[in-house]
């Protein structure tokens, strides 16, 4: 057996619990002062102060790892990203910036559709090799538990390459992958006017292949204007959990359309972006424990409004945040950036935010049995800040602050 021991963590945040936090309870991040931690393989055995479980344990035969100076803290899990794809899209950044809209790129075959074409052209090869250095490029963000999604196939052959790819690199690196099925990501322009035919597609010549050779676990679906209406949204939604999908879903961003609300009725694990989520659509979330995932660095990146992340948590909500890391809207996978966005201009404390970026990160993926906190039977995986104290997270604004991961028990990043 491999053991270990972490003593004299200045700060040990450990989040204790197995489901998500909601509203003020997002702010108990269980912080310990001069913190420990035993732990046995890849498994944490015992939490507490140096002094309470110092005597627990016989030097001679367990690894010490001196924490002195350090806040010790759960992996960050990125509880929504598209990792996988082909190609870029750097000219659609200079568009927007010099004023176009998301949505006129979108219409004019940029967006999502431009990237299915490169997407398309990339074999398995490639994006695996592209998503393992992406991948790396996050464990060093300390993030230990990642979730992927398809969608930039919109075609059988595409959407199982993007799945396999993310299968075959769970083995291949440490950082846990839970993916998401979202071959309704777009609409062709040969299935406009026709999208419930392409969502029959969808469920009938695709997702039971995923399901066969275990692909997804999720379900996912742009609920948007233009892309896909509330009612085939819940057509799609209704049929995917009938197959035995947990539900995602894509609402609210661009326009108030009721995807928060549907979230709820269909019983989503999470309904995320909600930069447009009305009033009725946050309480129904609270209402119904449906994560709230809000994706700052996208509203950052689009120059658009932040999601109503204050008044989701004072509602009641169960905030998740997470990155959105994709290679339109936001090509950013920075956790320091999503940090400062909360903090400094969503008016959360940073508290709540760890708690967005831990165990309620873990619950919208359905991992927080697991992973999401420091507690006895859950998996070491655990991220050393090279600060004595959270408050350096905001304070030393938008820098990276992770000097050691260790995932399932192992050091698998040492700066």
């Amino acid at each position: 057996m491999s053991k270990k021991f972490i003593y004299h963590a200045a700060e040990l945040v450990t989040c204790k619990g197995s489901a998500p936090k909601h509203g003020k309870d997002m702010s108990d991040i269980g912080l310990i002062k001069d913190g420990a931690l035993i732990i046995h393989d890849d498994k944490i055995a015992a939490v507490g102060t140096t002094e309470e479980l110092l005597p627990q344990i016989s030097e001679s035969e367990y690894e010490m790892i001196d924490a002195t100076g350090k806040t010790v803290m759960p992996g960050f899990v990125d509880s929504h990203t598209h990792f996988i794809f082909g190609g870029y899209r750097a000219d659609e950044f200079s568009w927007r910036l010099r004023g176009d809209t998301y949505m006129s790129i979108m219409e004019r075959g940029g967006g999502i559709n431009a990237t299915v074409s490169k997407t398309r052209e990339a074999t398995l090869e490639e994006l695996v090799e592209t998503g393992k250095e992406r991948l790396a490029e996050m464990l060093e963000f300390g993030v230990t538990t990642v979730e992927g999604k398809s969608g930039y196939g919109l075609d059988r052959e595409t959407e199982l390459k993007q799945l396999r790819a993310m299968k075959e690199l769970q083995d291949q690196q440490p950082i846990d992958i839970v993916t998401t099925f979202l071959g309704p990501h777009s609409v062709l322009p040969e299935y406009k006017g026709r999208e419930r035919e392409f969502l029959d597609e969808m469920l009938n010549d695709v997702m039971p292949i995923v399901k066969e050779e275990k692909l997804a676990e999720f379900a996912d679906i742009f609920c948007e204007q233009n892309v896909f209406s509330v009612e085939d949204s819940e057509y799609y939604l209704t049929k995917a959990k009938e197959m035995g999908f947990k539900l995602k879903i894509h609402a609210d961003e661009m326009v108030s359309l009721g995807g928060a609300e549907l979230a709820a009725r269909v019983g989503a694990t999470s309904a995320d972006h909600l930069l447009k989520a009305s009033d009725e659509g946050i309480r129904e979330m609270a209402k119904n424990d449906v994560i709230s995932t809000v994706l700052p660095a996208t509203a950052f990146c689009l120059k658009e409004e932040y999601a109503r992340g204050r008044e989701m948590i004072d509602s009641g909500c169960a905030l998740a945040i997470a990155s959105d890391w994709n290679p339109g809207s936001c090509f950013t996978n920075s956790i320091p950036l999503l940090v400062s966005l909360c903090c400094i201009y969503m008016g959360l404390s940073i508290e709540e935010v760890i708690t967005g970026l831990t165990i309620n990160g873990a619950a919208a993926v359905g991992r927080a049995d697991k992973v999401g906190s420091l507690e006895e039977g859950k998996q070491a995986d655990i991220i050393f800040l090279r600060f004595p104290s959270i408050y350096f997270m905001p304070y030393h604004t938008g820098v990276n602050l992770v000097e050691t991961v260790m995932k399932n028990g192992e050091i698998v990043y040492n700066k």
